[in-house]
């Protein structure tokens, strides 16, 4: 067959493609909890990117802090790592969709190695200022706004559609690893060194990701849209064709019910799991009396929460739509109450039960999101949805940073976790009332795939 007749849209069969990809994305057999050759490759790159993520923002914020000794120019890095999703995404996730994704992973790991990695280790320690920090940081920021979109709407090029919530779920453990890792060996480095010295060296770690991406191979997934959508050639000047795309992504995302129900559950989450994480110290050390080694030891039990329930989601896979929705109403339900308890917990033990549950709670909203844009969206236009996705869910975590930033310092920190609880209840509500209604029709449970087929 010739490479035209390959791509004509008449000659392709959704059915035939279907059964071709479910063939390429058969199990492992050395790793099968790793699904597949290509996602296990991607898993052990997201490890090392994630322990790198978590070194070098302890490493940052010591520099920043060490120097300037001002909690608010510190708070600056995270702000500065915040707006470039907001400010770009809609545009990252056109380039997404347009542009090869492993060329973008690999390329975006080594701008990061070179950003927060190469430079630090050429300027000297005189001529390093905070100012110069700044900038490589929100340049840093760029390129992990592009690798996020990119790195989700790749799981349905390397497995198939039963396997995205197990996918994604295993994306997620990396982060709880680098959560409980990352600070840690920061930290140690730091004391032995300096903060600059662990940026040098934490270049090699996101040098070392990139290099287990150049053996994948990103096959075709199974398209949820006609294949003529995927194969008519774009017309106009490359401006007019980005704008084109652009407004497209955000005329899909905005106009699909399930996707926008999506898109409002995800504000109401990260403006309650943002406030938590960004404010968490401040519970520590107001609520329970703790010290920074304390807190730190508090902090890594939301990674073992985030990674027990990773590690669940992976059995909830098969589970159809509406389960799916369900567990988050239920996960909601879990979080807030463990949030509420926390407000009359006094002791370390009784408060490290409690942020275990917590990261139980806060991980089950994540990997099953990720997989039901995944399977709603046209394969052609999941970059998008999901860099508009993550520009929302950025904006609203921004803002209930501030918003219980605000109320805590107007009224308690009691009352902070209770209204950080009370947005986790809402959720649930609102995923327990609508869920069924709006899901119904994309339902992609293990029976209808098989009827698929």
């Amino acid at each position: 067959m010739s490479r035209r007749q390959q791509c004509s849209p008449s000659t392709i069969n959704p059915q035939d493609l279907s059964e071709t990809v479910t063939a390429a994305h058969a199990p492992t057999r050395g790793a099968p909890w790793l699904l597949t050759r290509d996602f296990r490759l991607v898993w052990w790159s997201q490890l090392l990117s994630q322990v790198a993520d978590g070194v070098s923002k302890l490493a940052l914020l010591w520099f920043v802090y060490s120097v300037t000794g001002s909690p608010f120019k510190t708070t600056i890095i995270g702000v500065l790592q915040t707006v470039p999703p907001i400010l770009f995404s809609p545009l990252i996730g056109v380039f997404v969709d347009r542009f090869p994704k492993k060329a973008i992973l690999i390329a975006t790991d080594v701008a990061r190695a070179i950003l927060i990695g190469v430079i630090p280790c050429m300027i000297s320690a005189d001529r390093f200022t905070v100012e110069s920090l700044y900038l490589l940081v929100f340049l840093y920021g760029i390129a992990t706004a592009m690798f996020v979109p990119t790195l989700s709407s790749s799981v349905p090029f390397m497995v198939s559609r039963p396997q995205f919530t197990a996918a994604n779920a295993l994306l997620q453990s990396t982060t709880s690893i680098g959560i409980i890792m990352g600070p840690a060996l920061s930290g140690l480095g730091i004391a032995m060194s300096s903060s600059q010295e662990v940026l040098c060296l934490n270049a090699a770690t996101y040098l070392a990701s990139a290099v287990c991406l150049l053996p994948i191979r990103l096959t075709s997934a199974l398209p949820s849209a006609s294949s003529s959508t995927l194969m008519t050639p774009r017309q106009g000047t490359p401006f007019k064709t980005l704008m084109r795309d652009l407004v497209e992504g955000m005329r899909y995302a905005f106009g699909h019910r399930s996707i926008l129900l999506i898109i409002l559950l995800a504000s109401l989450y990260t403006f309650a799991a943002g406030a938590f994480t960004t404010l968490f110290p401040v519970f520590g050390k107001k609520l329970l009396n703790l010290g920074p080694v304390e807190i730190g030891f508090l902090w890594s039990w939301l990674g073992v929460g985030l990674l027990l329930v990773s590690i669940a989601l992976m059995r909830l896979t098969t589970w159809e739509m509406h389960g799916r929705i369900q567990a988050i109403s239920l996960s909601g339900v879990i979080g807030g109450a463990a949030l509420c308890g926390l407000v009359w917990t006094h002791g370390l033990l009784w408060a490290t039960l409690l942020v275990a549950i917590i990261g139980i709670g806060l991980g089950m909203w994540t990997p099953i999101a990720w997989g039901l844009i995944q399977e709603i969206s046209p394969a052609h236009m999941v970059g998008r949805v999901m860099a508009i996705y993550t520009a929302i869910a950025t904006a609203a975590s921004m803002i209930g940073m501030t918003a219980f930033g605000w109320i805590i310092e107007a009224y308690n920190e009691q009352t902070g976790l209770i209204g950080i609880g009370i947005v986790l209840f809402t959720m649930a509500a609102v995923a327990a009332w609508f869920g069924e209604r709006v899901v119904k029709e994309h339902d992609f449970g293990p029976k209808s795939y098989s009827k698929s087929r």
